[in-house]
């Protein structure tokens, strides 16, 4: 092959090479972001996973030079929002708030959530990890989880403890404790969770497991008393409080967590950026600051070990759920 013609032809493999990159998702990426970004939470405003978002939307915004605007699609336990986004357009433009009760619950307690958390979401990471608190009213002679459980073993069925509502994390925290150690307890759900823990304070139930920081109050002026916390680590703002496992319970783990994903299909470039971009702003001071001031920790994991744990947890859970025949209200 001639000189000149040998160029010509490396010039024509070149060009293909290059024609075949501007098809692919990562070169149709690099466009991306050329109009404003919009969060979808499933929820209506003012509450934990919205203010979330509204924080991360003001940092993100600068960081990929669009705007990015917070819409609320609130409705069924947050399964009509969720449903919404993904069926957006998997192009990066439509994201959405995921958590413990949209990835791994809903699926198990709706007959038809909309979506399937497994194969329409794609997880990018968590935006605030917060351990829950098993503590009984003072009065309850129990002082640690184990004596709690023989309480429960001599009185079958006597036990109560509150939750939010039927299907909400309270309530399936508790369940798994039945689960895993086979005590009876009596649920007692509530439509919010302020009524449920004013009943545990005035002594009208034995139990709940709830959010650390919502109980964490009541623990420090002794109207309740803490027995372990629900992470796999002791929790920093109560670090005497043992762990379900150390506690006796070994095998339980729960953690109360909100996330962002996106739309299934979403090119893996664009996955990538948004990961980056929100890592950055849950490392400064401020963001690990901000969510220690609600007693959790900002999260952050990169997309696949939240995409692993959304499997683990959705596969625990449904068990849980099956064995105890529990259904939405």
């Amino acid at each position: 092959m001639q000189p000149i013609r040998r160029r010509l032809f490396a010039s024509a493999c070149a060009l293909t090479v290059l024609a075949g990159s501007l098809a692919s998702p990562q070169a149709q990426s690099t466009g991306w972001p050329n109009k404003p970004i919009r969060i979808v939470v499933p929820s209506g405003p003012g509450g934990v996973t919205d203010i979330r978002a509204r924080w991360l939307a003001e940092r993100l915004s600068p960081a990929l030079g669009q705007p990015v605007v917070v819409e609320n699609r609130a409705g069924a336990g947050g399964n009509l929002g969720t449903a919404a986004a993904v069926r957006s357009a998997p192009d990066g433009y439509t994201l959405v708030i995921v958590h413990i009760g949209t990835m791994a619950l809903n699926p198990h307690l709706y007959a038809n959530p909309g979506y399937d958390p497994m194969t329409d979401i794609a997880p990018i990471t968590r935006l605030g990890v917060g351990p829950q608190l098993l503590a009984v009213h003072k009065d309850v002679p129990a002082r640690t989880v184990s004596e709690l459980l023989a309480l429960a073993r001599a009185r079958p069925g006597e036990l109560t403890f509150v939750s939010p509502g039927v299907g909400t994390p309270g309530h399936l925290a508790s369940s798994l404790l039945m689960h895993l150690t086979g005590i009876k307890a009596i649920h007692i759900p509530y439509k919010g969770g302020g009524q449920a823990v004013q009943d545990l304070i005035a002594g009208h139930v034995t139990f709940t497991i709830e959010g650390l920081t919502v109980l964490k109050p009541f623990v420090q002026d002794g109207r309740l008393r803490a027995l372990a916390v629900t992470s796999a680590q002791r929790a920093k703002s109560m670090p005497d409080v043992p762990t379900m496992a150390e506690a006796g319970v070994p095998g339980y783990e729960l953690t109360a967590w909100a996330g962002i994903g996106a739309p299934a299909g979403t090119p893996r470039p664009i996955i990538d950026r948004l990961y980056g971009e929100i890592a950055k702003v849950l490392a400064t001071p401020e963001a690990i600051a901000w969510f220690e001031s609600f007693g959790v920790d900002p999260g952050g994991e990169p997309p696949d070990a939240f995409a692993a744990l959304v499997r683990t947890q959705y596969a625990q859970f449904g068990e849980v759920i099956r064995a105890l025949g529990i259904k939405a209200e």
